[in-house]
């Protein structure tokens, strides 16, 4: 196995392409804490999975985006799980609307929830793994954060912003035994992309800009977050794998 013994993190880890990480980290060895914000029924439902799966597991609801709650999750995964070597920064929601017609609040909160949260779990994370020279982050972002979207210049900024941040981490982490790394899925089912799967028009639109004609699974996404989470990619820092379908091309 792949993660033996490791200790991870996945927030936004109770459903999704979250959930699929943490399933196939416990498949591959690792102990995962599975952040979750307010879906208490979804986590224990992972937790269960995982913990049939012969791993432990402990779900923590916390706001990544607030920086003492996300810090006080990096302390329970090392009081519950005996330390952290991987955290998977992919907690995130949608609040769309065009540009002049924005509220402030919804700008601010979705920076705060993709890319505040980011740092705040780094940040906490980070200081553990320098300890022990070693420790693997993956962050999450979006096509959108490389095309960008009509309709979600908040989500768009924050995923571009995700990618900047990485590329910074793993200059200053490198010399840690840190690898830092970006994953960018492309149109995945999961709720928060209801929409694009149920509306025809949309989906057909959005089909024709994937070479492999089709949205994905979420369980097709997570083998490259085990793929950045393991010695085998040891070599690898500072980069963005996108796992899309060839969206981007």
């Amino acid at each position: 196995m792949k993660l033996e013994g490791k200790k991870a993190i996945v927030t936004g880890g109770s459903r999704g392409i979250g959930k699929a990480i943490a399933l196939m980290y416990a498949k591959e060895g690792a102990d995962v804490l599975v952040n979750y914000h307010s879906n208490d029924a979804a986590a224990k439902e992972t937790v269960a999975e995982i913990e049939a799966l012969g791993r432990k597991a402990v779900a923590i609801a916390a706001d990544v985006a607030d920086y003492e709650s996300a810090q006080n999750m990096v302390e329970e995964c090392v009081k519950q799980l005996g330390g952290v070597d991987i955290v998977v920064n992919n907690a995130g929601v949608s609040k769309p609307s065009m540009l002049l017609k924005m509220k402030e609040e919804d700008w601010d909160a979705i920076i705060n929830i993709h890319l505040k949260a980011a740092f705040n779990t780094t940040q906490a994370a980070g200081r553990h793994m320098k300890e022990k020279k070693y420790g693997k982050i993956i962050n999450v972002i979006s096509t959108a954060g490389i095309f960008g979207t009509v309709g979600q210049i908040n989500y768009a900024s924050a995923k571009a912003g995700i990618i900047g941040f990485t590329k910074s981490a793993s200059r200053e982490l490198g010399r840690y035994g840190i690898n830092v790394n970006v994953i960018c899925p492309g149109i995945t089912k999961t709720e928060m992309t209801g929409k694009l799967q149920t509306d025809e028009k949309l989906r057909k639109i959005y089909e024709g800009r994937i070479q492999l004609g089709r949205f994905a699974e979420p369980e097709e996404i997570a083998p490259a977050f085990v793929f950045l989470a393991s010695d085998d990619a040891s070599y690898i820092t500072g980069q963005v794998l996108g796992v899309d379908g060839g969206y981007i091309g």
